[in-house]
């Protein structure tokens, strides 16, 4: 898809990189590889390569491809949340509530749109530890108590919580992909529509 990134070595000429930094160039490789063939698609001397480093030097920070894929999920679930739970107005009513969440999705996608992809757009399942699941269901419980407090005050349609959830959801990735494959433009009047429209979709009354 248009938003991976064009495969370049980060690597870089000098200083050693400190630990830190060296295992930021990892994930950052990492993600460049899995959005690109995905995680099974992905081998680890794929990701060394792509960092510009021995495959070995790869597990003095990760044990495993498992670890650093979950590593780099944590890394992007919670660079999402925090983005989500700092612009929330918990006193505001539940339409403002939506839009803040909906609009700092979007905003996240387009600043960071491997993130995105690789968040979004690839089936985890199969791989995620406890840890992660952990993280990814506190973040699907805090939607979920947006939308199930406002059903009880009658804003928000009746029925199973997370499917309405996932139909948002789904509006936003599919959107996401469109834009990116170049489909259509995502403008400020087209975001418009489509936050009012991914509302409509779950709002108890269209409005």
């Amino acid at each position: 898809m248009s938003a991976t990134k064009t495969n370049q070595p980060t690597a870089s000429r000098g200083r050693p990189a400190a630990s830190g930094e060296r295992r930021d160039e990892i994930l950052a490789a990492a993600l460049t590889c899995f959005v690109a063939d995905g995680f099974h698609g992905t081998a680890v001397p794929q990701v060394a390569k792509q960092a510009g480093i021995a495959t070995g030097t790869i597990y003095h920070y990760f044990p495993s491809k498992e670890a650093m894929v979950n590593a780099l999920y944590r890394k992007w679930k919670e660079a999402i949340g925090r983005r989500v739970f700092t612009a929330f107005p918990p006193a505001a009513h539940v339409r403002e509530q939506f839009r803040a969440v909906w609009h700092e999705m979007v905003d996240f996608a387009l600043a960071e749109p491997d993130a995105f992809a690789f968040l979004e757009l690839h089936n985890h399942r199969s791989y995620l530890d406890a840890e992660s699941l952990a993280m990814e269901n506190r973040l699907k419980d805090f939607a979920a108590l947006m939308v199930q407090t406002a059903q009880k005050r009658g804003e928000i349609k009746a029925g199973p919580t997370s499917l309405l959830m996932e139909l948002v959801f789904g509006a936003v990735t599919g959107m996401m992909r469109a834009h990116w494959d170049g489909r259509f433009e995502l403008t400020a009047d087209t975001r418009r529509v489509a936050e009012q429209a991914c509302w409509d979709t779950i709002a108890a009354s269209p409005g």
